[in-house]
């Protein structure tokens, strides 16, 4: 039986139903001629249509693209509003709105700010992960600073700047209940031994915002560093000390191989050519895609918009410093950058899909939940254009999003 628009979107998220007629998207290929099958918040099963129950309920997808919920360990927010904002309403505006662009779970990510406000954004997102909510799950926090190199500092708030050994991480870390990942520049003093309590409480210890040399890296690595946020984004690389060559960061992203990375992939922090680079040298399953997605998402060329104190302008579709020395992060969410990489990076679609579902989910170690279309998986499913547009969205099995048809320039 075949479900009418009126009934799909009132179906209980109890009842079972299928997905037909599309390209079911797995880690490794694309499956045709299959159903996804949904029962309550999680996915039964995928079979051949043919043995479908005759008295099953369908929906016809007309051949679009079926695909696990998208999944972004790096956002700091959209249409306005940041995770540095510790109220419903901005909470409320970013989860929706990554929710209409197929993001399915996010990590609210915090930018350097005063400690202080850094823990009362903690304890808002403890509070609000206790409770079911619309829009995309807030998994956890990524909390990006406040210990990083000023060299590197892009467009973090200098004046807030600080290092591990100074007394405040204990503040930060009576959060660690909901903190995911924590970033931070390896060659601060007391970076090791931030990474080995992070570690122990489970948290993902990730270096970004740093001038560090290979040889200031390495023992950080040995201590448990095991992730790297936005290649060549405020990322060191080789200088030369007299005739010696001494790789930084951006060499070790590319080459050790018990680093996982993200990339930026809105075709403006980074060219083809560079993404292709990253993309040989690291492979779909350790090289994920995040989107640094600041206030400026969603919002019109020339707006401005802010990151804590710091202000920004949307140009060229991007986040930019006023005097254009850095970006300010990207206007861009993973759902287009899914499309940049399979039409200018040459990623097949399977593994271009797997950089923003599966790979996320394991560097946060939901990928048992998370990041696929595997029966007993959280039903978070996503039916997309063929440019990555959404036309539906399935949070834990309930239809959740708008219309293909609001969603704007941005998406």
């Amino acid at each position: 039986m075949s479900l009418s628009d009126r009934d799909k979107k009132a179906l209980p998220s109890t009842a079972p139903f299928a997905l037909i007629n599309g390209r079911i998207v797995l880690p490794d290929r694309m499956l045709t001629g299959h159903a996804l099958l949904i029962n309550g918040p999680t996915i039964a099963a995928i079979l051949p249509e043919s043995e479908l129950p005759a008295s099953m309920d369908r929906i016809d997808v007309g051949g679009r693209i079926i695909a696990p919920g998208l999944i972004d360990i790096h956002t700091h927010g959209a249409v306005g509003h940041t995770f540095n904002e510790p109220t419903p309403e901005a909470f409320t505006a970013i989860t929706v709105e990554n929710a209409r662009h197929g993001v399915t779970s996010l990590l609210a990510t915090t930018a350097t700010a005063p400690i202080s406000e850094l823990t009362t954004c903690f304890a808002f997102a403890r509070a609000w992960m206790a409770q079911p909510r619309e829009g995309a799950q807030v998994l956890g926090v990524h909390a990006e600073g406040p210990y990083f190199n000023p060299a590197q500092a892009g467009a973090q708030d200098p004046t807030n700047l600080r290092t591990p050994d100074d007394g405040s991480v204990e503040e930060l870390l009576a959060y660690a209940d909901v903190i995911r990942i924590f970033t931070f520049a390896p060659e601060l003093p007391g970076a090791a031994d931030l990474v080995r309590r992070l570690t122990n409480l489970g948290i993902v210890p990730a270096a970004g915002h740093s001038n560090a040399k290979e040889e200031e890296i390495v023992p950080v690595i040995a201590a448990g560093l095991r992730h790297v946020i936005h290649i060549w984004s405020a990322q060191s690389t080789t200088v030369r000390e007299g005739p010696w060559r001494k790789p930084g960061l951006l060499e070790v992203s590319l080459t050790y191989p018990g680093l996982t990375v993200e990339m930026i992939a809105d075709n403006k922090h980074l060219p083809p050519t560079l993404m292709r680079l990253a993309y040989q040298c690291i492979g779909p399953d350790r090289l994920c895609v995040i989107s640094d997605a600041t206030s400026g998402a969603g919002l019109p060329e020339g707006a401005r918009f802010r990151m804590g104190e710091m202000e920004y302008e949307v140009h060229d579709g991007v986040g930019m410093m006023f005097d254009r020395s850095a970006f300010a992060g990207s206007t861009t969410l993973i759902n287009r950058m899914v499309a940049i990489l399979i039409e200018h990076v040459g990623v097949p679609l399977p593994e271009a899909v797997r950089m923003a579902s599966l790979t996320p989910a394991r560097v946060i170690h939901v990928d048992d939940r998370k990041g696929s279309l595997q029966p007993g998986k959280d039903a978070d499913v996503v039916i997309f254009e063929d440019d990555f547009t959404p036309w539906r969205v399935f949070i834990r099995g309930v239809r959740c999003v708008a219309p293909s048809s609001l969603i704007g320039a941005n998406s």
